[in-house]
């Protein structure tokens, strides 16, 4: 029987003692610094995490640019989330695993928060689903929380931006379909057809932009 895959979350509580808030958070270090510490956040099975509101998965958010060109695609039938099936994305992402906190062959670790953790799934993810072939800077610039629907209640969002130096993006996994490169004025013209974190994200692409200057 194949295991049942864990998921890294932290208590809807401790995001609500630091400060809630719908859309893009860019005080983003007040979080981290909140979630990333001994104790806060550990693994439950994917299963739990999905339908109970009092725990948010972390999930990294990766969306990359170049020049003035953000990568976009649209989710395949055989995407992970049902529920974001045939939507447009400009982010890159998904679960934080065990494996990602302690890599195969490895004994666990004693360690004083998560961040190792979260910094090797970022990679892995993306790892994943593309092949990024040009070198790229990397910025965190918003936190991101949206309970309008049930898929957002059960998620909170860590928002990447890459700076590519070239738009060499190709697609591995099957789930990613339609890849292109598209302006901050085609997406907007386009957000009907946005699954919800990149309508949010679209909105708000001048002010992270701006973060990472």
């Amino acid at each position: 029987m194949p295991q049942e895959e864990q998921v890294l979350v932290i208590e809807r509580k401790v995001f609500d003692a630091v400060g809630d808030f719908h859309g893009l958070a860019f005080d983003v270090d007040r979080y981290l610094d909140a979630f990333f510490v001994a104790g806060i956040p550990r693994f439950i099975p994917r299963a739990d995490a999905e339908t109970d509101p009092n725990f948010q998965q972390l999930i990294p958010y990766v969306i990359m640019r170049s020049g003035d060109k953000y990568l976009s695609y649209v989710r395949g039938t055989r995407a992970g989330e049902t529920r974001l099936v045939g939507k447009r994305s400009i982010g890159i992402g998904g679960h934080i695993n065990p494996e990602d906190h302690t890599p195969p062959g490895h004994a666990p670790v004693e360690r004083s928060d998560f961040r190792d953790a979260y910094l090797a799934a970022v990679k892995r993810e993306v790892d994943e689903e593309v092949n990024v072939d040009t070198t790229y800077s990397n910025s965190v610039v918003a936190l991101l929380n949206d309970d309008s629907s049930e898929v957002g209640k059960v998620h909170l969002g860590i928002v990447h931006l890459w700076d590519l130096d070239a738009p060499k993006v190709t697609r591995k996994e099957q789930m990613i379909t339609q890849l292109a490169f598209m302006t901050a004025r085609e997406l907007h013209e386009i957000r009907e057809t946005l699954e919800t974190w990149s309508s949010l994200c679209v909105e708000k692409l001048d002010q992270m932009t701006r973060c990472t200057a």
